[in-house]
């Protein structure tokens, strides 16, 4: 009966895949899959060939975009529901009810729907936490290898990967149950394989001046006691919404509880599943003393926190299961309502699907009119969200510019001598500050335009008319 209701929640998913617009990062992504590379700023590669793959399967459109998420969540519900009979051999039912809780949260309820790098990020980790399980419960020291495949896989995802592989080698430096692994060639193996799959990813770096890394590792060591009260409460409302309440409650039980049992019996599987968690845990804590932490950024231990929490046996927590389960569909499901339809009048602040989702069609149509009264000869934006929509959406023969230095990283044709000396349209944010006099000549006053759904507006910009100034103001977006 799971597997039958997994399949129509899967079902259920892909309609909303292909029934809501991009968001700009997803357009970003696809512009990512139109230019195949073993490295980006932003980072890892994987989200690229999932998109790849999935417009090859069903089009340049939303569900092609889209259609290996609903799929990798399922994937990964089945590999996590395999790993429970692995870690909690005496807990038949443990296997379940992770599954169930896991699909009840709003972080996968939502990030199933939309492409970026954590939908394969999470199925990989997933896949990896399966190997661990095996190898646990058989011994058998080829299963490292498929845990360092995952892990490569991961790397390849999602820089976040690396603490998959801090988790286990302190589970192999710390614990009785992990050094005698150490001995034994399978380990470093799987630890070189994941090396290798990841070494594309060190070589592009390395060519582009460690441009990606700097970029994610300048978050790291952030420092700032006066905002860090907000920082954490904020972190821990994001988790207790994403998580939705009853699933969070459980998570923290059952993390706390298999923590505890993992120090008083030094139960191998228990200290690998409490690793799994409290390392990403006490990172995104210390982070959030110097900077936000972003809401999708503790996904990764989703996985373990709720194997922990689906394994708790005494009463009242079994007995929460069902309502949490319920609750968190019935809020995801608030959510599809209001991405499909947005049947509630919410301040836009309170409206991620408004701000990210909504009216990016009707937005292009204006520029696309507007560049053929003023006969332009490119589209630009200097966002890269923007741009990427612009590009994506298609809307008329003109080019798209994506300005700004971040589109040097691609291989993509310069900008310059396709527009030298025409005249051009230039959307920026309100608020973003004039245009770069070194990419730009500004002509005449901008005009402004929203984007805009059911009366409210999501962002407002203003549109340029301009000449490209003595730099070159990025690259040529691919088209669909």
């Amino acid at each position: 009966m799971l597997l039958a209701a997994l399949a129509v929640l899967t079902a259920l998913r892909l309609v909303v895949a292909a029934a809501t617009n991009l968001a700009p990062d997803e357009a970003y992504y696809w512009v990512w899959s139109r230019v195949l590379q073993p490295g980006y700023l932003d980072d890892s590669p994987m989200v690229a060939l999932f998109i790849r793959l999935g417009t090859g399967i069903a089009g340049p459109t939303p569900l092609g975009v889209r259609l290996l998420g609903p799929l990798a969540t399922a994937l990964g519900s089945v590999l996590l529901w395999r790993a429970a009979r692995d870690f909690f051999p005496h807990s038949p039912t443990v296997g379940p009810a992770a599954a169930a809780l896991i699909n009840a949260t709003l972080l996968f309820g939502v990030g199933s729907v939309v492409m970026t790098p954590d939908t394969p990020l999470l199925l990989f980790w997933t896949l990896g936490l399966f190997a661990l399980g095996r190898l646990l419960a058989s011994g058998d020291g080829r299963w490292w290898w498929l845990a360092g495949l995952a892990a490569g896989l991961a790397l390849d995802s999602k820089y976040t990967a690396i603490l998959f592989v801090v988790a286990v080698g302190l589970w192999l430096l710390l614990s009785a149950n992990g050094r005698p692994w150490l001995r034994r060639p399978e380990p470093w193996l799987g630890l070189l394989l994941a090396l290798l799959l990841f070494a594309p990813v060190l070589a592009w770096n390395a060519l582009h001046h460690w441009a990606s890394f700097l970029k994610q590792g300048g978050r790291v060591g952030a420092w700032r006691p006066a905002a860090a009260l907000g920082f954490q409460a904020e972190l821990l409302g994001g988790q207790i919404g994403l998580f939705t309440p009853l699933v969070f409650v459980l998570a923290v039980a059952g993390s706390g509880r298999l923590a505890a049992r993992a120090w008083r019996e030094g139960a191998p599987a228990a200290e690998l599943l409490s690793l799994l968690t409290l390392v990403p845990a006490a990172l995104f804590v210390q982070h959030a003393f110097g900077d936000r932490v972003q809401g999708n950024w503790p996904a990764v231990l989703y996985p373990s926190s709720l194997l922990a929490a689906a394994a708790l046996a005494d009463p009242p927590w079994p007995g929460l299961r069902a309502p949490a389960v319920l609750l968190g569909l019935a809020i995801t499901g608030l959510v599809y309502v209001q991405a499909l339809a947005q049947p509630f009048a919410l301040p836009v602040r309170l409206d991620p699907s408004l701000r990210a989702l909504s009216g990016w069609g009707r937005m292009a149509d204006r520029i696309a009119g507007i560049g053929r009264q003023d006969d332009a000869g490119f589209v630009a934006a200097g966002n890269y969200g923007e741009a990427s929509q612009l590009a994506f959406l298609g809307r008329g023969p003109l080019p798209v510019v994506g300005a700004g230095p971040r589109w040097r990283l691609f291989r993509l044709p310069p900008a310059g001598p396709t527009i030298a000396g025409r005249i051009g349209l230039l959307l920026e944010r309100r608020g973003a500050g004039p245009p770069d006099p070194a990419l730009w000549t500004v002509l005449g006053p901008p005009l402004p335009l929203l984007r805009a759904w059911g009366g409210q507006v999501a962002e407002s910009y203003l549109l340029y008319r301009v000449r490209p100034g003595r730099e070159s103001p990025g690259a040529i977006l691919p088209g669909r």
